[in-house]
């Protein structure tokens, strides 16, 4: 909502056309255009053509692939349920790369654009509760740095943002406690200044920016003790 204003076109995609006409609405009562996109981003194929399709009719200066799911390995640590994996893995990784994949050619003719991927301060270091949803999230941050690092001199700005807990659905349904827990205004409004600056890395809350990292440099065997101590698992 934050990118609705007066003279912005919106291209809005997802996969239940009830809750994407009620934002198209919401955004176009504050003056955007709006176009939007019913697809299951699991049919790679049908991503890949409706993306080129729409490189040809639209200039995307910036596109924010944000799609994701999670699954954990459930109460009474049982683990996770590999069907619950694949779909993970399938939105989470591949439908990211394969957005990229389709809509940055044109970018790179142009010699412009803008790409937002969006990790998460799990990429630090995996939470035993939620071992794929951190390991899918790893990827995309090591994936979206590399392509900063080959698209830079093309004119194509890559940005990686790693939020921690915003209030949402999927982030209630997380085991484990929430410290720091963002409203999405305050994130989306943390993401776009980021992103104006072009920042190669956008991650907050500052304090669990600051503790994810040392999770990763800390000795394995002390990382784990933290994280029983916060009640994370493991």
């Amino acid at each position: 909502m934050v990118y609705a204003e007066a003279g912005s076109t919106l291209i809005l995609q997802g996969r239940n056309a009830a809750r994407l006409a009620e934002l198209a609405a919401a955004c176009e009562s504050r003056g955007a255009r709006l176009l939007t996109q019913v697809l299951d981003l699991r049919d790679r194929q049908a991503l890949a053509n409706w993306l080129r399709d729409l490189c040809r009719s639209e200039e995307l200066d910036l596109v924010i692939v944000n799609a994701g799911v999670n699954t954990n390995i459930g109460p009474a640590g049982a683990g996770e349920h590999w069907p619950d994996v694949e779909e993970l893995i399938e939105v989470n990784v591949l439908a990211a790369m394969a957005t990229v994949d389709a809509l940055l050619p044109a970018m790179r003719a142009r010699g412009q654009g803008q790409i937002a991927l969006i990790s998460s301060l799990a990429a630090y270091y995996g939470l035993p509760v939620t071992p794929s949803y951190c390991a899918s999230k790893a990827a995309i941050k090591t994936y979206g740095e590399a392509l900063r690092g080959w698209l830079a001199r093309e004119g194509v700005r890559v940005s990686v943002v790693m939020p921690g807990y915003v209030e949402s659905k999927m982030c209630r349904a997380m085991p484990g406690p929430k410290p720091f827990l963002w409203t999405p205004e305050r994130a989306a409004r943390t993401i776009r200044r980021g992103l104006a600056r072009n920042q190669a890395r956008i991650s907050f809350p500052f304090p669990l920016n600051f503790g994810t990292w040392w999770l990763s440099v800390l000795p394995s065997a002390v990382s784990q003790r933290i994280l029983r101590l916060l009640d994370y698992g493991g």
